[in-house]
């Protein structure tokens, strides 16, 4: 069985939503390790009161070249598959990125290439986007820019605040992130450009 190392800063809701397909059946895969570089974080809490081997990794303070070093001694030792970032809020080193070519994975709340980086939903408010969404894609050296993996749209509604278009927005995330995680895990898949193609 494949194994997922998951990497978290905060409530985890998409890791826990990871944890729930895997628990239906959906997804065919094991937790290794959920690792986070906050000690408050919910999500270690939950990843803890599931059984699961948690760990956390303080990053305040601490050079981004050493705590990645740090990360990939423990996702090596957990002999992960797949790395997959869940509300994972720090940028990784050069190192780790290409210690782990085209197996980290992460979760973006925007259609990705629109609206790279944080304040994503009041950045589409402010350009007037009609459709937002979400975008599974594999993480490489740029910001929010490797192969597409997945999407999902959402429709921005006149009303809308950048709290109620992000709460529509995790719904689709916690929906896709799972499918895109399965679609790689499968191998059946190829890169065409920017694209990720099922075989």
């Amino acid at each position: 069985m494949k194994r997922l190392g998951i990497l978290i800063s905060g409530r985890g809701s998409n890791f826990l939503a990871i944890a729930d397909a895997i628990a239906s059946g959906k997804l065919d895969a094991e937790i290794a390790i959920v690792i986070s570089n906050r000690a408050a974080a919910p999500g270690i809490a939950a990843a803890r009161e599931r059984g699961l081997h948690a760990l956390v990794l303080p990053s305040p303070g601490v050079e981004r070249e050493v705590h990645c070093r740090e990360m990939i001694g423990e996702l090596e030792k957990a002999r992960v598959d797949l790395i997959c970032l869940a509300g994972y809020l720090r940028i990784l080193s050069t190192e780790f990125i290409r210690r782990f070519p085209l197996r980290i994975v992460n979760i973006h709340p925007s259609l990705l290439p629109s609206f790279p980086g944080l304040e994503v939903q009041q950045q589409a408010l402010d350009h007037g986007v009609k459709f937002s969404g979400c975008t599974v894609h594999f993480v490489d050296e740029g910001l929010d820019s490797g192969p597409i993996i997945q999407q999902a749209v959402v429709p921005v509604l006149d009303g809308d605040t950048a709290e109620t278009l992000a709460a529509r927005i995790l719904k689709e995330e916690h929906r896709i992130y799972s499918e895109g995680i399965a679609l790689i895990l499968s191998g059946n898949w190829r890169i065409e450009g920017r694209r990720v193609l099922g075989a």
